[in-house]
């Protein structure tokens, strides 16, 4: 004898399924919900901002494996972009308030690790791409996860190498990379004092540039924690733009300047989902 039929409930109605039917329908709907295809799309006048850490293979029982974008991978996703026609811009082009194209992408790095000179920029000059990088002031040898999360005291972003001034030179020199400020030292800054808060926001700035002999116009909130204060401290230091790890797109550059979202590049995500993403800014639902 067959299967029994299947029984779901939708808005409290309760339907009779095949056992077929009913798997396919719990597939439909867990697809849905994860990758929210539903969503509308943001129309494409609106640039998406991409944010990034590593690009590098994943670690086997890694905490942080979402930061980890597989080399492949990000090739495979800027081809995608070059192929769709977006246009590479840098923070600085989008602060300046200039009429870029449709389907504009700016590409963001945060902390400063070694592998997007060794692995993200060959990637970066072979698309013809350029990005901003958010970089930690004082970097070397410090586990700042545990600044947001006391138990992440693994060590493991402590132990990712880091980049040298010297590669940094390196990379904006060869003009596919901008310089951002991203603190002195990855502070979660809802637990600092007013003049600690001065000296890594502004501070970090006039020594970033100071150092590299360049514009730092950008600013990124560590973690993504921020409050008022903290953003008139980064509009007081003299940011001209600000980016969050608010997932979206910001609808609004001009207004949201130092608040702007970003969409997160998990290196847990597919092709497809990749694609989503920057038609809707979100990963599912």
């Amino acid at each position: 004898p067959g299967a029994a039929p299947a029984r779901f409930a939708v808005a409290g109605v309760t339907f009779l399924l095949g056992s077929a039917c009913a798997l396919g329908a719990v597939a439909v709907a867990v697809f849905s919900h994860r990758f929210a295809w539903w969503r509308k799309t943001v129309p494409w006048a609106h640039p998406r901002i991409l944010m990034y850490h590593m690009v590098r293979e994943p670690l086997a029982g890694a905490t942080f494996n979402k930061l980890r974008v597989a080399p492949a991978a990000f090739e495979a996703q800027l081809r995608w972009l070059r192929d769709e026609g977006w246009y590479f811009a840098t923070m600085a082009e989008l602060g300046a308030g200039e009429s870029l194209p449709p389907r504009t992408v700016v590409l963001t790095f945060d902390d400063g690790y070694a592998d997007n000179l060794l692995a993200a920029d060959p990637i970066l000059e072979r698309y013809d791409a350029r990005a901003t990088l958010y970089l930690v002031e004082d970097r070397f040898d410090r586990d700042w996860s545990t600044s947001k999360k006391a138990h992440h005291d693994s060590g493991e972003l402590r132990d990712e190498v880091k980049l040298t001034d010297e590669q940094i030179e390196a990379m904006l020199a060869s003009g596919r990379w901008e310089l951002g400020g991203h603190t002195r030292t990855h502070v979660n800054l809802a637990t600092v004092t007013p003049e600690e808060r001065e000296s890594e926001i502004a501070g970090a700035r006039k020594s970033l540039a100071q150092r590299f002999g360049v514009a730092v116009d950008s600013f990124a909130y560590p973690f993504g924690i921020y409050g008022p204060a903290d953003v008139v401290a980064v509009a007081e230091a003299g940011f001209r733009t600000a980016v969050t790890t608010q997932e979206g797109i910001s609808l609004d550059v001009a207004e949201e300047a130092l608040e702007l979202r970003r969409i997160k590049v998990s290196g847990k995500d597919s092709l497809f989902a990749f694609r989503l993403r920057l038609r809707t800014g979100f990963r599912g639902a």
